[in-house]
């Protein structure tokens, strides 16, 4: 299986060197979305000491046109800290920072959608909107082929990989459990693992988390993924639908509720959301993954308990709806619900936002309303 050329570089030999005193300097690794709306981007400072908040962070800047968000005529973009988690790899006292990108002008980047999402999650702050985000991903070597899976072969049909315990059927645990206990260290509110159905396919879930924290973490756990990926010289894919044919696509089926539902008799606020969603079908399609329902058409079939992508539906505990309303919540009459459409590489800022504008703000039609004028 193809790996890395770096990850067989000799890890002992780098320890010696990262076991070094640092002194009171601190190593801090800004984050940001780059222009794709999926890649991830990273670069390093030193500082003269341990940050306690956000505002001590320095804003910083870097080449756009090397990052698909400006031309090099004109490639300054800024890099303003949002969030600030323990680095797991460095260790303390140095910092992961998660940034949002403003152009030249300081308005923000086209792929920085958590500009807006902190807007519309502040009008609701009131309502305490829950969310919990269940990322699936798969592992891949570094020529495309799924991490585990005979070179000119498929592995035998789903069915024993979901849950599953022992070496012909859980195809890179050690990548999992890696990245959990960094997620865990870093502050990133994980809250289970699991694999899935298709051999190498995985999921992490991120939550309970209350508004714009949704998406900081998200994105955090998936920056930090992709390091552990980097050192074990693997790569994990969020694509989809990532192996065409009778396997499972990836999604990030997204929890949501707000003070109203989790109260008794929240079922009658969960059932007008879920009528207002199924109004509004299409604007959520286009909002769900990066190319508008393009990667979704190809995951969404109706198929591999997932819903039709031009039909909507409701149900109780049922995984080939749009929405499921989970058995707990039907008999309790109160909880959550959870949107069972959104891709594995969707944007969490981006669906979480959709969510707040349709079910809370009672927003209609394919549009949305711009609020800050």
């Amino acid at each position: 299986m193809a790996t890395s050329a770096s990850a067989k570089l000799s890890k002992a030999v780098k320890q010696q060197y990262m076991s070094l005193p640092q002194g009171d300097k601190v190593q801090a690794m800004y984050i940001w979305i780059d222009g794709s709306g999926e890649g991830l981007r990273c670069k390093t400072r030193t500082l003269d000491s341990e940050p306690k908040s956000i505002e001590e962070l320095p804003e910083w800047n870097f080449d756009g046109s090397s990052t698909y968000q400006s031309e090099g005529s004109n490639s300054d973009m800024f890099l303003i800290p949002a969030a600030m988690f323990r680095d797991p790899f460095r260790k303390d006292p140095n910092k992961l920072v998660l940034c949002e990108v403003l152009k030249y002008n300081r308005k923000p980047a086209e792929t920085n959608l958590r500009h807006c999402c902190k807007q519309i999650m502040s009008m609701v702050e009131n309502q305490h909107p829950w969310f919990g985000m269940e990322q699936e991903y798969t592992l891949l070597g570094t020529d495309g082929h799924p991490f585990g899976w005979p070179s000119n072969g498929f592995p035998g049909p789903q069915g024993p990989y979901y849950c599953g315990v022992g070496a012909d059927k859980a195809y890179g645990r050690d990548i999992v459990e890696a990245h959990y206990r960094a997620c865990l260290y870093a502050g990133v509110q994980i809250c289970g693992t699991n694999a899935e159905v298709m051999p190498a396919q995985w999921e992490f879930q991120i939550g309970p988390c209350e508004g714009i924290n949704m998406g900081d973490h998200l994105w955090v756990a998936r920056f930090i993924l992709h390091r552990v990926c980097e050192d074990f010289g693997i790569v994990a894919s969020f694509d989809p639908k990532p192996i065409p044919g009778n396997w499972n696509g990836a999604g990030c089926h997204t929890n949501f509720s707000t003070k109203e539902m989790r109260e008794d008799n929240g079922l009658k606020a969960i059932e007008d959301s879920i009528e207002r969603l199924s109004k509004r079908h299409q604007y959520h399609i286009r909002t769900y993954d990066p190319k508008g329902g393009l990667d979704n058409a190809r995951r969404l079939t109706g198929h591999h308990e997932t819903s039709n992508i031009n039909e909507f539906s409701a149900g109780v505990a049922n995984r080939g709806a749009s929405i499921r309303i989970p058995r707990s919540v039907g008999q309790d009459k109160k909880g959550y619900f959870e949107d069972r459409r959104p891709s594995a590489n969707c944007d969490p800022y981006s669906v979480t936002e959709a969510l707040i504008r349709t079910c809370l703000l009672k927003e209609e039609g394919d549009e949305t309303i711009d609020y800050s004028k």
